[in-house]
């Protein structure tokens, strides 16, 4: 039955069912995730955000990231969580601040739900390759601390879902400064 088959009394559209929703959420998020991914990155690799009226932005010396890492992928972690044990995630994620730069992957962020859901949040690790990512993860498997941080989760059980995405960054679109008009 599509949505628009679907009307109340007053001919007003109902909403749609949860796992459309679900879908529709998921794929919003998808479509937004790279850009604020590349938007992190790109900030946090020493852009001048207001360099002159019509000049393009000046750089600063390179950052790690930039330094480093170039990145050409992102794994895109969506997590869903018991709202109630937002602080237990919250705590899950600072432990990952440590962690994941230790094993090779680049964290980019973790972030809580703030507005809109209350269940939903995110992890987003930038990696060199599909290998870069296996090497990780055996290494996270591996460490110590690692260990303590899944077994906290699963005590817990704050986290009720867990997906992971990958995706690419286009050659030619990535870390492109702003020119003010």
């Amino acid at each position: 039955m599509k949505t628009e088959d679907r009307v109340s009394s007053d001919q007003q559209p109902l909403q749609p069912p949860l796992s459309m929703a679900h879908d529709m959420e998921r794929r919003k998020f998808l479509s937004g995730t790279a850009a604020l991914a590349a938007f992190s990155i790109a900030a946090s690799s020493g852009f001048d955000a207001l360099a002159g009226p019509t000049e393009p932005l000046v750089r600063r010396p390179p950052t790690r990231l930039s330094g480093i890492l170039p990145m050409t992928m992102l794994c895109i972690i969506r997590y869903e969580i018991d709202p109630f044990q937002r602080d237990a995630f919250k705590q899950y994620a600072e432990q990952w601040g440590r962690i994941i730069p230790r094993c090779g992957g680049h964290l980019v962020g973790y972030f809580l739900p703030w507005q809109g859901t209350n269940y939903v949040g995110w992890g987003l690790i930038a990696l060199q390759s599909l290998s870069a990512y296996e090497t990780y993860q055996e290494r996270l498997r591996q460490d110590p601390d690692a260990k303590k941080n899944f077994a906290f989760a699963h005590e817990k059980r704050f986290i009720c879902k867990e997906e992971r995405n990958f995706v690419e960054v286009v050659d030619g679109t990535f870390e492109i400064p702003a020119m003010k008009p």
